[in-house]
């Protein structure tokens, strides 16, 4: 199977199952001298981590990380960085009645089309099981953006069925388990999550996230641009099926005058393109939104095949989330993280003696 790494100079390169022993990934080309321990990737693991609250699913695992090679007497050397976290409540069992039955919209009947045999037990590689390991690689890249320079990237719950939130106290955010910004709509979202659990249904979900304190001229102009690679990165977690870099699909109802974002000495007047122009980083926060879909795994009965081709009544059992976006915020987070180290490493080897002869602009107002 290919395309398990991700990136170019900084790469995380993934493995393991939902169902399996362990999951884990190898980070290389992190530079050397960055202070880690597990105890700098747990806080972000343990807020994607299963079984933290009633509102999603129960599967109970600590993802405890360990590192086990890449850091020596407390900084990382510059080697590949391995990380593991066991699974330590797989309940394979729950699987069993779906081994020959097509689950709609999931990836049971792609993966036997694509390599003639699946892991039926959660989903095997396709489960967002796997997303753990991308947090934990994320966490290491946050806090070499943070510390080298001062970025700060974080998200937060946008919309959840019809009920939509704004950002009005990001303190909120790590104290509710929707990842929320806007405690007045947490009633509401409860409400909604235990009335889908009773209906045996399932419900969409839109996030945001957003860097601050990127500095201009990071991304490339043509097929590597910072929007296009960002976009490649969100889109590629689990069940997302759509992505908006700043103002997205509203631009077509937008005209130049509204839409561009005007300069004056003070700095930008606007930042309706999400901090990103041309495909390189203007200095101003980067932006962006991605939609998750409702996931199928779900109680009510719905019509399928099995392997045989015979029409059968699929109904699924055991653990699941009513909306999988409720933890989808730190892994976006992680994504639009490895995405920026990744673009700062490779600015600094092509770039990093480019001394420009542009003002640098403050950025504008939040958008």
């Amino acid at each position: 199977m290919s395309g398990n790494t991700f990136g170019t100079l900084f790469t995380v390169t993934s493995f393991g199952e939902s169902h399996g022993p362990a999951i884990g990934c190898v980070i290389d080309g992190c530079p050397p001298g960055l202070m880690l321990s597990e105890a700098d990737i747990q806080p972000d693991l343990d807020r994607r981590r299963p079984g933290t609250s009633k509102f999603v699913t129960q599967r109970k695992e600590a993802d405890q990380v360990r590192i086990l090679s890449g850091v020596f007497d407390g900084r990382t050397t510059g080697t590949p960085i391995a990380l593991m976290i066991e699974n330590t409540d797989q309940r394979s069992y729950d699987y069993a009645k779906i081994e020959q039955v097509f689950r709609p919209n999931h990836a049971d009947y792609t993966y036997l089309q694509k390599y003639g045999l699946r892991d039926h037990r959660g989903g095997g590689r396709s489960s967002a099981r796997e997303t753990a390991v991308r947090v934990a690689a994320g966490a290491v890249a946050r806090k070499w953006l943070r510390e080298r320079h001062g970025i700060e990237v974080r998200g937060c719950l946008e919309q959840m069925g019809d009920i939509h939130c704004g950002r009005s106290d990001w303190s909120a955010v790590n104290q509710n388990p929707f990842f929320c910004a806007d405690p007045e709509r947490l009633p509401a979202l409860e409400a909604a999550v235990t009335a889908l659990r009773e209906q045996g249904d399932s419900i969409g979900a839109a996030l945001y996230v957003e860097a601050r304190g990127v500095p201009p001229g990071w991304g490339e102009p043509v097929f590597d641009r910072l929007d296009a690679d960002l976009a490649h990165a969100l889109m590629g977690i689990n069940a997302v099926k759509g992505v908006e870099i700043g103002e997205g699909m509203a631009v077509a109802g937008l005209r130049g005058t509204a839409h561009r974002d005007e300069m004056a000495p003070e700095g930008f007047l606007s930042n309706h393109s999400g901090g990103i122009a041309g495909g390189i980083s203007t200095g101003q926060t980067i932006w962006a939104r991605y939609a998750i879909k409702p996931t199928s795994s779900i109680t009510t009965p719905g019509r399928s095949v099995n392997d045989r081709g015979e029409a059968v009544d699929m109904r699924t059992t055991g653990r699941h989330d009513p909306c999988v976006g409720l933890r989808a915020t730190p892994i976006g987070e992680a994504m639009m993280a490895l995405v920026l180290i990744d673009h700062a490493l490779r600015h600094r080897a092509q770039c990093g003696d480019v001394v420009s002869t542009a003002p640098l602009l403050a950025p504008g107002p939040d958008h």
